[in-house]
């Protein structure tokens, strides 16, 4: 599939090569992995990323944002998964940007958008309840109570959630815990009384959180949309997720395949570079065709996006299910053809490995997104 960028988007797309490359390369991670950062992400170059227009690129210049769409941000999320950038991009403008943007109130856009935009709050999107994803399977509560709302529950998996300002609590107010219909969506301080946030550290170095709601009281003012009608945003709201971190995969699987191919090229064994061992070369073409295949489901995908078309869903899950089985493939080719080498700290490779394995998980792995195809389509 062609896609013709815009002189805006390579202009977006250079701009996101060089920042990631020279503010927030792949040693950035492993400054944080080693220091222990707080925070979990460098804030000085989130705010950074914000001042260039990376935080408000799905948000409409009317709130402060760049309104470059989805292409647009695809292009920042490749150079972001190019040299494992650990940022709030996906929490705090995918997922919750997205969910205010479709959801909310014209109050609700007006507070939240502007300092989503200007890297000034950061925010998590609290729904899974389980260690598989499951966006139906909901048992906290929210039950009313004249003009407010008590929420009580367990969240897990939250990403970024023991650094996000505000919360989207995704919390059943009608159903039994695994109905889709029933759930809905509210805004929630995450110092509200009752809050408690447990940081838990991946694999990846990456945040995510335990969060538990102990008799949460929110008002009807924080729901974000209709009551019982959540389902309905967060199918959209992680639609464009599970896009966006497909992108960020590929940027993923190139840079690991580059990588390979110059140790290939420079590695030598009984005097000749292990490159022109004919059963690498083979290894490597099929690689090769396998990113280019991504290359392609990741362009439809955001494509639809940016298109609003109705096989959104079948586009996303297509290119999750894709991004996430190469991603495996090419994280364990490229660790093998390193040999013992590729083992060790040393090597960028592994790092690349754990976050594969990671964002394959997130969102819904290969299996969950082939099974969804399959029953969209009818099969």
């Amino acid at each position: 599939m062609a896609l013709v960028l815009t002189e805006e988007q390579q202009l977006l797309r250079d701009t996101a090569t060089q920042f990631f490359q020279e503010r927030v390369p792949v040693a950035n991670l492993r400054k944080i992995r080693d220091t222990k950062e707080p925070a979990g992400f460098d804030r000085g170059a989130w705010k950074e990323m914000a001042d260039l227009g990376f935080a408000g690129i799905l948000i409409s210049e009317k709130y402060g944002g760049t309104d470059f769409g989805p292409v647009g941000l695809g292009l920042v999320l490749e150079q972001a998964g190019r040299t494992l950038a650990a940022t709030p991009l996906i929490s705090t403008v995918l997922l919750c940007g997205s969910a205010v943007q479709l959801a909310g109130s014209a109050t609700q856009r007006q507070e939240i958008l502007p300092a989503i935009a200007a890297g000034e709050l950061i925010m998590a999107l609290a729904l899974e309840e389980g260690a598989h994803h499951n966006p139906t399977h909901v048992a906290t509560r929210a039950v009313a109570e004249g003009s407010s709302y008590r929420l009580s529950g367990r969240k897990t998996f939250v990403l970024d959630g023991h650094v996000a300002d505000r919360l989207i609590v995704a919390a059943r107010t009608s159903g039994k815990e695994d109905d889709k219909s029933g759930i809905t969506l509210f805004l929630v301080d995450a110092k509200a009384k009752g809050v408690s946030i447990q940081r838990t550290q991946m694999v990846d170095n990456r945040n995510a959180a335990n969060v538990t709601f102990d008799n949460v009281v929110v008002s009807a003012d924080s729901v974000l949309g209709s009551v019982d009608g959540g389902t309905d945003v967060l199918e959209q709201v992680l639609d464009i997720a599970r896009v966006g971190l497909s992108a960020e995969l590929l940027g993923l699987v190139q840079a690991v395949f580059d990588q390979t191919v110059a140790y290939l090229k420079e590695r030598k064994q009984f005097g000749v570079v292990i490159g022109s061992f004919q059963a690498l070369k083979h290894r490597a073409a099929d690689m090769f065709a396998e990113i280019e295949l991504c290359r392609s489901v990741v362009l439809d995908a955001l494509s639809a996006l940016e298109a609003r078309r109705n096989d959104v869903p079948q586009a996303a899950s297509l290119a999750k299910a894709r991004l996430s089985d190469t991603a495996r493939l090419v994280t364990n080719e490229g660790l093998q053809m390193h040999g013992g080498m590729g083992m060790t700290d040393q090597f960028d490779v592994g790092l690349y490995m754990k976050r594969a394995r990671v964002a394959a998980a997130t969102f819904g792995d290969g299996n969950f997104h082939r099974d969804r195809y399959a029953a969209l389509e009818g099969f």
